[in-house]
């Protein structure tokens, strides 16, 4: 008998991985949490507010950490909640992946590393079909916080760095869910070369704002937008992973301007501040 509880945080993109397999991230503040507890018996148990939330890739992170014999001899309860809206690009599929891989390894292998519970997750994203790529660059900023450059093919980060910690995020969700042809990011590849090549240089706000106007142009979004929240004072703003969301970083003082920039538009805005946090795991007393 075992219960853990495990911490792991949200991102925005900074360079879209679907054309090339690089892309960039940044943490934010908003969480998920997972409460795993296992009792004599077998099976998962998934509880959630959210029933947009996939069980079939819980089940797959699940059965990436846990060897069958001890699925065999465990029932597996997770309780999950989290503060990410689902389906608009904040990240909230590596973010749960993230968390129970965390608290499963807690309980089942304590001496996986960092690297071994990311990709558990990463993998089972693949695998139940979540994510074309995998989104190591989703996963290593929920995962680790602060700016990270990948290169998801590799599975391998080039550049990180705890962001300023002044900054916060203004996120616009859009009542309307569709998102473009993500088939046609590949247009612009080289566009999304350039961006991540100016993010491994450190220079993550031009990087976010070319992903931003190169994303916006082909995912259904308008363009104008990313021009119209820089001109306000975001230092960076885009289209979040492949949408419909839109991101503006920005210090503290812009954001009244900011969120007057996506008041004329349909939905909601989210404020959330930057995440420099590794996310974290502990056993809980029952």
């Amino acid at each position: 008998m075992a219960k853990v509880h495990s911490v792991v945080h949200g991102a925005v993109s900074v360079v879209n991985a679907i054309a090339n397999q690089k892309g960039a991230t940044l943490g934010i503040e908003l969480k998920v949490e997972a409460i795993v507890e296992t009792s004599p018996g077998k099976g998962i148990v998934i509880e959630s507010e959210n029933k947009t939330i996939s069980s079939r890739l819980i089940n797959k992170t699940v059965e990436k950490i846990v060897s069958k014999k001890d699925l065999e001899q465990n029932k597996i309860s997770i309780i999950l909640n989290s503060e990410i809206p689902t389906g608009y690009g904040l990240k909230s599929s590596s973010a749960i992946s993230s968390a129970v891989a965390m608290a499963c390894a807690k309980i089942f292998k304590p001496k996986l590393t960092d690297q071994q519970i990311l990709l558990a997750g990463v993998d089972a994203s693949i695998e139940s079909k979540v994510s074309i790529t995998g989104a190591y660059d989703d996963a290593c900023s929920c995962y680790y916080g602060g700016f990270n450059v990948t290169d998801n093919a590799k599975k391998k980060r080039i550049q990180f760095e705890k962001a300023p910690s002044n900054l916060i995020a203004v996120i616009f969700i859009p009542k309307n869910r569709k998102r473009g042809n993500l088939k046609k990011l590949k247009i612009l590849s080289s566009l999304f070369d350039n961006a991540w090549e100016l993010s491994r240089k450190t220079n993550y706000w031009d990087a976010m704002i070319l992903n931003g106007l190169a994303t916006a142009s082909i995912l259904n979004s308008e363009p104008k937008i990313i021009t119209d929240l820089i001109e306000k004072g975001a230092l960076g703003a885009s289209v979040s992973g492949n949408g419909p969301s839109v991101a503006a970083v920005t210090k503290k003082e812009n954001e009244a301007a900011i969120k007057k920039v996506f008041s004329a538009l349909e939905g909601h805005i989210i404020v959330s501040k930057i995440n420099n946090k590794k996310a974290e795991v502990h056993e809980v007393q029952s």
